[in-house]
């Protein structure tokens, strides 16, 4: 099996600095691919298993036809998809059980739909999904779509969670709204929002590394108010934290966001939304957001998204820092993964044992489905589609 170093070939106005110890990314040719969905962010529960939500497809079977005909998807979180037609104003969120340590042969449990309404926006989609002491916290947020011919460029807010105490097999309703979210942020009339598409930092096993038994989110927004902020574009990432417990979950003022570093260089962190600060800043190249900590190597990895403007190619950059709040430093910047790659991120229970061998997991080449965008982009590297694409990687040491 040929092993292939993908070149890193970062812009020059890139604001990270190069990795003391790494400078890029090996591909070992060991792929595998499950489903034909996309949204996929595995959370190691203390059963050993892996939960993720899932949406905007099917399960078990390729789409054929185009995404809005009647019958060509299972589920899809836009609202006017014909799968979601009797549901009341309500799109949907899929959730499933991964089974398996072994990420070529795994088994794959479809836990059902969910409904809810995205209104005022036009999709609803999942993102920030952890299961911690056996509750699955699932979060979503919202999207819309002007008239550019782009695909959901746009970015609302995070709404807040849904919980379960069983699973996935039922659900507590979040009690916020698209309207009346958690942290009061809108996307609506050409407002920003900072904490957008959170996702959990992936401490291993029931968040076993986790520094201070917190959960952390990471989510990517702007500021700008020319700024591209749509699902997979942005200029910033933003860190918040909270103890993990149902009734602090949905609470605003349980939360505690990263406001930047104090004189000497430690981190500020702040109860007050209103002085949050971000974690990285890359105008136009911060989309999508996720941090894996790896504890052979006792290091932070940060996958990032560059994904505007969202139905052409895309590239993925990671970073690695010893603290999770920085400072940050460049270990590749891939472009044109996938060549078409998204929602890229380092489930934790596929971790090597030396820590720089590991799996990404994504989806890729959207645009190339029928009857979306016509695209026909490669499957790069070999195995990238649209679904849950695992691949293998390991860490090229710098000499």
């Amino acid at each position: 099996m040929m092993e292939t170093r993908w070149p890193s070939t970062p812009p020059s106005d890139c604001p990270f600095p190069p990795s003391e110890q790494f400078d890029g990314l090996i591909f070992t040719g060991r792929h595998a691919e499950y489903t034909h969905a996309d949204t996929w962010y595995p959370s190691w529960a203390s059963d050993d298993n892996l939960y993720s939500p899932w949406t905007d497809g099917n399960f078990e079977y390729p789409r054929t036809r185009p995404f809005h005909e009647a019958g060509a998807v299972e589920c899809s979180s836009k609202l006017d998809n014909p799968a979601n037609a009797g549901k009341g104003d309500k799109s949907g969120t899929g959730q499933a059980k991964i089974i398996g340590d072994d990420p070529l042969n795994l088994k794959l449990v479809n836990l059902g739909i969910h409904y809810a309404s995205p209104l005022p926006y036009g999709g609803r989609y999942p993102c920030g999904s952890l299961v911690y002491d056996g509750v699955w916290y699932y979060g979503t947020y919202c999207l819309d779509e002007t008239d550019r011919g782009l695909n959901w460029d746009v970015l609302g807010p995070f709404v807040g969670f849904r919980i379960s105490r069983d699973y996935g097999l039922t659900w507590e309703e979040c009690p916020h709204t698209p309207a009346s979210p958690i942290f009061g942020e809108s996307g609506k009339n050409g407002a920003k929002v900072k904490i957008g598409a959170p996702h959990f930092v992936d401490f291993g096993k029931n968040m076993a590394y986790s520094p201070d038994g917190k959960a952390y989110l990471v989510g990517h927004g702007a500021t700008r108010p020319d700024a591209e902020l749509a699902w997979i574009a942005g200029d910033q990432a933003y860190l918040i934290r909270v103890t993990p417990a149902p009734e602090n979950m949905n609470d605003p003022a349980k939360y505690e966001f990263f406001a930047g570093h104090d004189a000497s260089g430690e981190p500020i962190w702040s109860l007050n939304f209103s002085e949050i600060k971000p974690l990285i800043e890359w105008n136009g190249r911060v989309g999508h957001v996720t941090i894996t900590y790896n504890p052979p190597l006792q290091k932070y990895l940060m996958c990032v998204t560059d994904g505007w403007p969202t139905i052409s190619t895309m590239n993925t950059f990671l970073l690695e820092s010893d603290a999770i709040t920085g400072p940050w430093r460049l270990i590749t910047f891939m472009e044109k993964f996938g060549e078409q790659g998204y929602f890229v991120n380092i489930p934790s229970k596929f971790i090597g044992a030396d820590g720089e061998t590991f799996w990404l997991c994504y989806s890729a080449n959207f645009t190339n489905q029928p009857g979306v965008f016509g695209t026909r982009f490669e499957a790069n590297p070999p195995g990238s589609r649209y679904g849950m694409c695992l691949q293998e990687v390991r860490l090229q040491r710098r000499t």
